[in-house]
């Protein structure tokens, strides 16, 4: 057997097929432990299918964290080779969420905008943009995270137990949620992974190749996120100045320097780049793009400010909020939810005893065991430079880092406050999920290990079979049924959004702009039937674009079959009219944005600017039920002019809009000038009708016109922007008009339409637009005619 065996070494290294043995991936006559690779791939590709599909299916529109549009634009941009977005006279209106907007002589209109993350993270999303399946990214990096799980905790125990911890990483809530979107959590812990592993494989087979690879790997983690990197290798650093120490006392310090060497470097090599990286956006190699944004927003105590928000950030808060944060991960966002975390406590018993067992000499099977599954110690006059107890400790502290780590850094309290973690888990403790599937893992096999000893000693072989698999099965029912229930709760609020998310979204949809449509890959992909079209859009948010609508994403060249731009005034709403030269539309909602908990009614209306020296106006409007008495005004900047009027059931108000003024033509003037000044440039005109119930009720129609006065013309952007307002004159999006289908006061109905026409009226161009509902039936029409 031993001769064949070395036959098949032979020819798998004369195939080159020896090299993957080193990752841990090769087939060899060993048919126990190729089952157990082909067990550990089998649920790796099974965990990472899981997040895949969670990630088609249960976050189509993104969650409810606007960072993800953020990575995702930065993706496109490296797929078109751009550090910068240069929107020129667009910037405002169309910058993204979390963008640095910086003053360059060189950059069009004098400005280019940057992100505030590393493009490491991006860079890794690009692949799947490029070939348009952005999802299968996130995929891949659950199954290869899954897969490191099991080399790593085969390396600390067994290859059984690796299976289980890869496949308890598949039961994790923050896992399955977390590696689901497009963030930087997932990917860094891979990344980190991949260190950890490639450090064993270097300390126990002296490789310098493999220490190579674990310093590139942590680099590359510290280049996306450098605190998680630094908080994730703390514990491997310390082992390696144990290391180094103690191999020099014992003569083999050179060897062992060597190799530590090795993994700096590369190391280094990225700490580097990211300071160049640094240089190239910001113009200061150590001023890090997020600190650019928010100076506030960094590592340790004192006042912390983002965006506005800002509080004293002390250790004792530090210390209340990691302590919540370690509540959420051990009970509900970890491995199979509390059951999980009991495990992992019974898991760090059984390194404790393992290590026990050997100290007293009951058990020295350690050197021989790693030896079977290709594992061995490197020892040298005595010096075991990485144990299996030494690895467990190296394992667990990674637990303790993360958490401590995370006291000096405010972002978990920014989480928790504004809601995020609780949708989406402790997501900043991302990392401390390897220690706590590691030992949970070795539980669970530990445990069923035990029980099966004492039923062989006190039972029968068939009984002692019964009574493990029973043990096994109630276990299981309990895991399971608590693994539901800590994954029911975060499932059921995200599909939520998602559900408010698609209706709000559905008139975009059914515009068919982009083809596929709102794709969450490269925006702007050009469909059968789109044209070039701008779309305005609400920002609730602030001045934001992509937050919080991230599906919305402009190209980063703003040239794709749609440009989205923030609605925000007649001076930026004509400068984007005059920049871009597309059709416009404006996407508008009905209700309060409260990050999508709740629905709200959208709508999409094309747009028309209506340009001459005289445009006139006519809106009718249906009387609220229980209304007496009716008032007509217009205001501008310069004022007010009030009419009156007469109860009916159709109210109609003509109105003229000229370079010399607004003013009402149907109504006697009650008050206020002839005609009301419009200012010249930009400027909004309002027009509100009010309603006056026998109570005192109001209900206010308010209709606001953008106009731009010069050289003797108006340009009005048409239809105005409706707003039906009870007991009170002004309302947010609370009282939009968005169609007939909205949810108003019965009798409530809008129906305008709008003509321009020169001074000898020879020629008009006419917009109408009607829509109307009234108490037991609804209506629409809208003609469009040039004449």
């Amino acid at each position: 057997m031993g001769g064949r065996d070395t036959r098949v070494n032979a020819f798998l290294a004369a195939l080159g097929i020896d090299r993957l043995r080193r990752l841990g991936l090769s087939f060899d006559s060993n048919r126990q432990r190729t089952r157990h690779r082909l067990a550990a791939v089998g649920v790796s590709l099974l965990v990472g299918l899981v997040v895949t599909w969670l990630a088609v299916d249960l976050f189509p529109y993104h969650t409810v964290n606007d960072d993800e549009g953020v990575y995702l634009m930065q993706a496109a941009m490296l797929l078109e080779g751009k550090l910068f977005l240069h929107p020129s006279a667009l910037t405002e209106a169309v910058r993204p969420w979390f963008f640095v907007v910086q003053e360059h002589a060189s950059a069009p209109g004098g400005v280019r905008l940057y992100s505030k993350y590393s493009p490491a993270v991006p860079a890794l999303f690009a692949l799947g943009l490029a070939v348009g399946l952005p999802n299968l990214v996130l995929g891949v990096v659950a199954s290869v995270t899954a897969w490191f799980v099991y080399v790593l905790t085969a390396a600390v125990f067994d290859r059984r137990t690796g299976i289980v911890a890869a496949g308890l990483l598949g039961l994790s809530p923050l896992f399955l949620i977390t590696s689901s979107t497009f963030l930087a959590y997932a990917p860094t812990t891979m990344l980190n992974l991949i260190f950890g592993v490639c450090y064993v494989r270097a300390a126990r087979r002296n490789s310098v190749g493999y220490a190579v690879v674990a310093g590139a790997f942590i680099g590359f983690a510290f280049f996306a996120r450098p605190y998680t990197a630094v908080l994730f290798a703390l514990p491997f650093m310390v082992h390696s100045l144990w290391a180094l120490a103690t191999s020099w006392r014992v003569g083999t310090g050179r060897a062992v320097a060597r190799r530590y060497v090795a993994i700096a470097l590369p190391g280094i090599a990225f700490v580097g780049l990211t300071l160049a990286y640094n240089a190239v956006v910001t113009g200061d190699p150590l001023t890090f793009p997020y600190i650019a944004f928010a100076p506030a927003d960094g590592i340790g105590f004192g006042r912390r400010e983002i965006l506005g928000y800002d509080i004293v950030y002390t250790p004792a808060l530090g210390i209340e909020t990691a302590v919540e944060a370690l509540d959420m991960l051990v009970t509900r966002w970890g491995p199979m939810g509390w059951f999980g975390t009991v495990a992992a406590i019974v898991g760090v018993g059984v390194a404790v005893y393992r290590r026990w067992q050997r100290a007293t000499g009951r058990r020295a099977r350690g050197g021989d065991r790693r030896r079977q599954h290709g594992l061995g110690d490197r020892e040298t006059a005595g010096f075991v430079e990485l144990s299996d107890t030494a690895l467990a400790a190296v394992v667990a502290g990674v637990f303790g880092s993360v958490f401590l780590g995370n006291v000096f850094f405010w972002g978990t309290h920014n989480g928790l406050r504004n809601g995020l973690i609780d949708l989406l888990g402790p997501f900043y403790h991302f990392d401390a999920l390897v220690p706590l599937v590691v030992f949970a893992a070795a539980g669970l096999v530990g445990g069923v290990r035990a029980v099966r000893g004492v039923a062989t000693r006190r039972f029968s072989p068939s009984e002692a079979r019964g009574v493990v698999f029973s043990v096994v099965l109630v276990s299981a029912l309990v895991a399971g049924g608590v693994t539901l229930d800590a994954i029911d709760d975060p499932y059921s609020e995200n599909h939520l959004r998602t559900e408010n998310l698609e209706a709000t979204y559905d008139p975009l949809v059914e515009a068919g702009f982009e083809e596929p449509p709102l794709t969450p890959s490269v925006p702007g992909v050009s469909g059968a039937n789109a044209s070039k079209v701008l779309v305005f859009h609400p920002d609730p948010y602030g001045d934001w674009s992509a937050h919080p609508f991230q599906t919305l994403r402009n190209d980063p060249g703003f040239d794709g079959s749609v440009v989205y731009a923030i609605d925000d005034g007649p001076e930026q709403d004509f400068t984007v009219l005059d920049a871009t030269n597309r059709t416009p539309y404006r996407f508008a909602y009905r209700g309060s944005w409260v990050g999508a908990e709740e629905p709200v009614e959208p709508a999409l209306t094309r747009l028309e600017v209506l340009a001459g020296e005289r445009v006139e106006a006519t809106t009718t409007l249906g009387a609220p039920k229980g209304s007496t008495t009716v008032s007509v005004r217009v205001e501008t900047e310069s004022g007010y002019a009030r009419y009156d009027s007469r109860m009916r059931e159709n109210l109609s108000v003509d109105w003229a809009i000229t370079p010399s003024g607004v003013f009402v033509t149907n109504h006697p003037k009650a008050a206020g000038p002839d005609r009301l000044p419009i200012p010249n440039g930009t400027s909004e005109i309002d027009l509100l009708v009010t309603y006056v119930g026998d109570f005192g009720e109001t209900v206010t129609y308010r209709q606001t016109v953008s106009v731009d006065r010069s050289d003797g013309e108006v340009r009005v952007i048409w239809p105005p922007e409706t707003r039906v307002c009870r007991l009170t004159t002004d309302c947010g999006t609370e009282g939009q008009w968005v169609g007939p289908d909205g949810d108003y006061l019965p009798g409530v109905s809008v129906a305008s339409n709008a003509t321009v026409a020169t001074s000898n009226a020879t020629m008009a161009a006419s917009v109408n637009s009607e829509a109307r509902r009234e108490s037991g039936s609804t209506g629409t029409s809208q003609n469009r005619s040039v004449a």
